[in-house]
């Protein structure tokens, strides 16, 4: 499957983004702390469409029925179902680093020891299903790789991005971002 538009992108967050995330915060609220942080880290329209939609994998597992929280025992590979999905319809520059996103939480754990203790417990558990740190090898491969960097922000606005009743901006304020960056840009 792949997104269809930027109109079913957002419909989906909408349908889907009630769902608790693993923390104490919904799929939606995660997604916008995520971006909202990448906002004000100055990052690039393409880079600020990533990080919200960074977890859309999720989403599209529950669209598809599966498991939520309660299915969260198995590592789905959202990050992989993501940037397929959004590869279509956002350049590399977004898909990319929402491809990468869950490896650079494993670099970081294999380079620093204190942002491995510093996760969150769900960030924590997940790090476990999705391989654990990487290999002195693995790391220096993704260091090499030219997304590297920007999946790495990434992770750290997605580590961040977990505030109860944080206010940040709504779904509809990422819009035109979306829609600059799309590959189907209208006009």
């Amino acid at each position: 499957m792949t997104a269809p538009s930027v109109e079913g992108v957002l419909a989906l967050f909408e349908r889907w983004g009630v769902d608790p995330y693993d923390e104490e915060i919904s799929q939606l609220d995660h997604a916008l702390q995520t971006a909202a942080l990448a906002v004000e880290a100055g990052a690039s329209d393409e880079l600020v469409a990533a990080a919200l939609l960074h977890d859309v994998g999720h989403l599209l597992d529950l669209e598809a029925g599966g498991g939520g929280r309660d299915g969260a025992a198995l590592d789905a590979a959202h990050e992989s179902a993501g940037a397929r999905y959004l590869a279509g319809l956002f350049p590399a520059a977004v898909s990319a680093p929402v491809a990468l996103h869950v490896r650079a939480k494993r670099y970081r754990c294999a380079v620093d020891p204190a942002y491995a203790a510093s996760l969150s417990e769900g960030s924590k558990r997940s790090l476990v299903r999705q391989g654990g740190p990487l290999s002195p090898h693995e790391a220096t491969t993704f260091a090499a790789h030219p997304g590297a960097a920007a999946a790495v922000a990434l992770r750290g606005w997605d580590d961040r991005g977990k505030v109860e009743g944080l206010v940040v901006a709504p779904l509809s304020h990422y819009r035109d971002v979306l829609e600059r960056v799309s590959l189907h840009r209208k006009g």
